[in-house]
């Protein structure tokens, strides 16, 4: 349990590294993604952004029960 939480911990240092450094990059504005502003009323539906989230995720836990 302790490597797999090391593992996530640096996917997760790695990610935050990326966004800090190259602030062009940003996550939650891709095309797909459903964005509806009204006067009083936001609306905002990350679908493009969930679906590449959890395909990098199970990529990553694929790696590691493959390597372990």
């Amino acid at each position: 349990m302790g490597k797999y939480l090391i593992i996530i911990g640096l996917a997760f240092l790695l990610m935050g590294l990326i966004i800090h450094f190259n602030p062009n990059w940003q996550i939650g504005k891709l095309p797909g993604d459903i964005a509806i502003k009204k006067e009083n009323f936001q609306l905002y539906i990350p679908i493009t952004t969930s679906l590449l989230i959890s395909l990098l995720l199970s990529l990553v836990i694929y790696f590691i029960n493959r390597f372990s």
